[in-house]
């Protein structure tokens, strides 16, 4: 049963998991209500007690060691941000949920597409807002984008990351890839028709580099390079449509947009003068920090999130099915073989 909230009655919420992404969860919840923002951070919650309590101390909360220790002293707590590894998103979000507690579940959304649809049935069944963390639908360049589209035809994309020893539980394509998956997606709004990919292992027992192709049925290609053992760090999304061309840069937060014969377009003339460059106008604001103020919104308003459930699914959908053909393929060429 949901619970009414009065206009500008904070609203209670706690943060599993609180390793370096749920530390910024924290951060951000606490920042949300020095802003005004009606929310107060009541409690985080790590199998790590000692990590648990001193974030609690850092951002002026309790820690606890388990959902069932901060549901016991919190009653009151309404939502919750869950950031556990993927293999414990099922299960922390189902306590969460069957005591009341609505939920942001970070990416991916399940291990597998059975969880996934288990935990959609739990939220229609309980009547709770759920939401997914994929963070870039709140980055202010992806949100600049959407006016813009028309009929994307072409996409490449990049994810370039430095190594660092977090989230190797899983793959590439479920750890960065996914998040360019999932913008796509709701930009083509089309199903996947067909799928290639390479993948490899370089530092870790999973794939760390991956390049992939889709083929849509509305007929447009996209490909995504994903590598977390880079040099460099590169986060950007380009595309083409009739007549345009569209730059996103996730990291600067920035959009241009190339017209061709686009004399009424209100952009400069680029170097060549049958194109029209235009500077997409942004306001620049932390993508965690949009994205739960938008949950909360969704949790006081009793809403359908930015982000569902459904399209985290689809997301999930896609990234597994590359996984798969990962697979396939490094059988082909006798991976297991080479890295012996």
């Amino acid at each position: 049963m949901s619970r009414e909230l009065a206009i500008g009655t904070p609203i209670s919420v706690a943060v599993v998991g609180v390793g370096a992404f749920g530390r910024n969860h924290a951060r951000v919840y606490q920042k949300l209500a020095q802003e005004g923002v009606p929310v107060r951070l009541v409690g985080v919650v790590d199998l790590d007690t000692s990590r648990a309590d001193a974030v609690a101390s850092e951002f002026g909360c309790r820690g606890f060691g388990s959902v069932e220790q901060l549901i016991t002293t919190h009653s009151e707590v309404q939502a919750a941000s869950v950031a556990v590894p993927t293999v414990h998103h099922l299960g922390i979000a189902r306590q969460l949920m069957e005591a009341g507690v609505d939920v942001l579940v970070e990416k991916p959304l399940a291990v597998s597409l059975a969880e996934a649809d288990e935990l959609i049935r739990l939220s229609q069944e309980l009547g709770r807002v759920a939401q997914v963390g994929h963070l870039e639908r709140f980055n202010p360049a992806v949100r600049a984008t959407l006016p813009v589209i028309t009929r994307p035809m072409f996409f490449e994309v990049h994810r370039l990351s430095v190594f660092t020893p977090r989230s190797l539980d899983v793959d590439v394509v479920l750890d960065l890839m996914i998040h360019d998956l999932d913008i796509v997606l709701s930009f083509v709004n089309s199903s996947v028709k067909e799928i290639r990919a390479v993948g490899l292992p370089i530092l870790s027992g999973k794939v760390d580099i991956a390049n992939v192709r889709i083929e849509f049925d509305s007929g447009c290609i996209a490909n995504f390079t994903a590598s977390r053992v880079s040099t460099e760090r590169v986060r950007k999304l380009r595309f083409f449509q009739p007549k345009q061309y569209v730059s996103v840069d996730y990291g600067r937060q920035d959009v241009l947009v190339f017209t061709v014969g686009g004399d009424d377009a209100g952009g400069s003339p680029s170097v060549n003068p049958q194109i029209q460059m235009l500077k997409v106008p942004i306001v620049q604001e932390e993508p965690l920090h949009a994205e739960l103020k938008s949950f909360l919104e969704a949790v006081r308003q009793r809403s359908r999130p930015v982000v569902s459930l459904e399209e985290g699914r689809r997301a999930l959908a896609v990234a597994l099915d590359i996984v798969a053909t990962i697979r396939e393929h490094g059988k082909k060429i006798n991976l297991d073989q080479l890295r012996a």
